[in-house]
């Protein structure tokens, strides 16, 4: 796949280095050298742009969470008999969700072949597990956001 030379990029020069064109071909580079110097100005402005709008995203974020945060931390000061029930909820969710990622895994383990097989199979585990995994997740990290140390331990 060569490329012929008349449809080169405009970013590349061409030098012409017959005898009677020498001044022309010092002007047409300084000519391209400029160009280039032009387009790689105007890259480093964009990225210049990019970089600051990123710290603009980066530091909104970080004040959302910060605000999201001391807002935790409040409701946790204002209910701390609630914070602190959250909390065994979410250690007793913990293990329902250990137990259950259990049961998954070995429905995983007996049906693998008929779920690479079949979509039947697959599409049935995926309607039995799929819905409360993502419930029980929803609530087991909602319990460990309002729960005192925000984190929940993981059984094994």
């Amino acid at each position: 796949m060569s490329r012929d030379p008349q449809q080169a990029s405009p970013l590349f020069s061409q030098i012409d280095i017959t005898a009677g064109a020498q001044g022309d071909t010092s002007s047409q580079t300084r000519q391209h050298e400029s160009e280039q110097i032009e387009l790689l100005h105007q890259i480093l402005s964009a990225l210049d742009r990019n970089n600051d709008l990123l710290e603009d995203v980066a530091a909104s974020a970080m004040a959302n969470q910060r605000q999201r945060g001391d807002e935790l931390q409040k409701w946790r000061q204002a209910n701390p008999g609630l914070a602190k029930s959250c909390r065994q909820a979410a250690e007793s969710l913990a293990r329902v969700q250990a137990e259950f990622l259990q049961n998954l895994t070995r429905e995983v383990e007996e049906n693998s072949d008929a779920m690479e097989e079949g979509e039947f199979v697959f599409n049935e585990f995926v309607d039995r597990f799929g819905p409360r995994l993502a419930h029980l997740n929803g609530v087991l990290q909602m319990l460990s956001q309002l729960s005192q140390g925000g984190d929940v331990p993981r059984s094994e």
